[in-house]
């Protein structure tokens, strides 16, 4: 099994063109040897039950918080998305009974093509046999190279939507030291009091320290503004002229420094409950959180992983540092009890059997009961002293090793049947009526979102997250910088991973 996960990924990381297939290269392998003896295959059950409850477990924290906060905004993409993904079930079974596959091995090309793990787990559950696997590994790397040859097409030629908001990483945050020409309380400063621009420094009769909330300012002081470039330009022209010395080189007395939130205690917790401007008379001014800066507003909830960037006076930096922890030991490490508790419910919830008309049950099962409990876990972010988050860093790696060992164990035990059947009429007949179906959905996908008003890159994101794709997203994210792609990649992402494992049961009994 370890020889396989080892060969797997060094098989994904061969680009094949603009494709690499990732912990998709765990399956291929496992084909592979799988073939040569069927005993290999034996045994698995368990290490597919687990690799596939922690890959999808940990997707659901990732995207938990983002898919319910989007969810209003992004309502109608998501919507459509579940007719789109309707039509290329429908398709899957029509194209199916036309080519005469037989329907494990529609609901195997139907999950490849849509490049989604836990629809075959799903599928395979429901068929008892292996063909689903074959299906499935003959369909996904069409599903992966369709899919990224479309976004490349939607980022080539990209478009705007008016209502969606511009892209942070597009705009950017700048600092600059400002001479106070036209004095006033800070809060009738335009961008202030909605914290679309943060005020640090303040320089005031030769004395330099941090500006309280309740600050009235006066001619000829000097403050350091932080924001988007245009924001920051506005209060500029509102307070007076722009000045060389920057406020922020000089640090006798205040300092500015970023801190690691690694104590469990913080996390979940917004800047404001902080209350860093009273308790060290001091201010958050950006959160940096997977490569990208957010500007540090009272409403923003931290994570652990990420460095906050505190202004206060030096002797304060210590008490900071204490409060968030600091600890680059502290946030690689995994909570084992909150993810032990997690899983658990997780798996028990995908247990529960509802009933349903003509004597049909239908249990969300391994693949997305722990899904559905991490996205909800990942919205609450913590319970009491529970915290349900992981690191960035450690929920990548968890959810790489669950998904490598699914994959791996799946080959495995799908070995011999994908040898009997891979290179006959039917295998040809899966491939095409995978790219039909890769073609259907991402063109449809593309359709809806310039209908809806989304734009190029939220929709290449969206389109990443409707297939359910990791490469893909790692492409678009290559094209460009904007985090629109992150963010509808988690409004789909699970969506579409719960509608594929309910419409691969459709196709297969079908």
């Amino acid at each position: 099994m370890t020889i396989v996960v080892a060969l797997g990924t060094l098989l994904g990381a061969v680009p094949f063109g603009p494709v690499r297939f990732g912990p998709a290269g765990a399956l291929f392998v496992g084909l592979a040897v799988g073939a040569l003896d069927p005993r290999l295959g034996e045994g698995l059950g368990l290490v597919q039950t687990l690799g596939l409850a922690l890959f999808v477990y940990t997707v659901g924290l990732a995207a938990g918080s983002g898919f319910f906060r989007d969810l209003r905004r992004q309502l109608p993409l998501m919507g459509g998305s579940v007719v789109v993904l309707a039509v290329v079930a429908g398709a899957a079974m029509a194209g199916g009974a036309l080519l005469g596959l037989a329907p494990p091995l529609r609901s195997g090309a139907f999950a490849g093509a849509m490049t989604s793990t836990p629809a075959l787990a799903a599928a395979t559950g429901l068929a008892g046999t292996d063909e689903p696997a074959v299906g499935y590994s003959l369909a996904y790397p069409v599903g992966v190279t369709v899919t990224i040859l479309v976004v490349a097409a939607v980022l080539a030629r990209p478009w705007r939507a008016r209502r969606d908001p511009d892209p942070v990483a597009g705009v950017g945050l700048v600092d600059i030291s400002v001479e106070v020409d036209r004095g006033g309380r800070l809060g009738d400063i335009p961008g202030v009091a909605d914290q679309r621009v943060r005020l640090s420094y303040l320089s005031r009769g030769g004395r330099t320290r941090v500006v309280s909330p309740d600050e009235v300012l006066l001619a000829g002081d000097r403050v350091v503004v932080v924001g988007p470039a245009a924001d920051v330009t506005e209060v500029r022209e509102r307070l007076g002229h722009q000045v060389t010395e920057h406020l922020a080189d000089d640090r006798r007395t205040v300092r500015f420094r970023r801190f690691l939130v690694s104590d469990p205690g913080v996390a979940g917790r917004t800047v404001g409950d902080l209350d860093v401007p009273s308790r060290f008379h001091g201010v958050v001014t950006r959160v940096r959180r997977g490569g990208l800066d957010l500007l540090a507003h009272d409403g923003l909830v931290l994570e652990l992983g990420d460095r906050v960037r505190v202004v206060a006076p030096r002797g304060q930096l210590p008490q900071i540092a204490a409060l968030l922890g600091d600890s680059e030991r502290k946030v690689s490490e995994i909570d084992a009890l909150s993810l032990g508790v997690g899983l658990a419910l997780g798996l028990l919830v995908g247990l529960v059997s509802v009933p349903l008309p003509g004597g049909l049950t239908f249990a969300l099962g391994s693949a997305a009961g722990p899904l559905v409990v991490g996205m909800v876990l990942g919205r609450l972010e913590r319970t009491g002293p529970i915290v349900w988050g992981l690191p960035s860093t450690a929920n990548l790696t968890l959810r790489q090793l669950g998904l490598l060992l699914f994959l791996g164990a799946t080959g495995l035990a799908s070995g011999q049947a994908f040898a009997a059947q891979a290179f006959t009429g039917l295998g040809l007949g899966v491939v095409l009526l995978a790219v039909a179906l890769a073609l259907v959905g991402a063109v449809l996908f593309v359709v809806l979102a310039r209908l809806v008003g989304t734009s190029a890159p939220r929709a290449a994101g969206g389109l990443a997250g409707f297939v359910g794709q990791p490469a893909i997203l790692a492409y678009a994210n290559g094209r460009t910088v904007d985090e629109r792609i992150d963010a509808g990649y988690a409004a789909l992402f699970a969506l579409g991973i719960i509608v594929k494992i309910l419409l691969v049961q459709v196709i297969g009994s079908g």
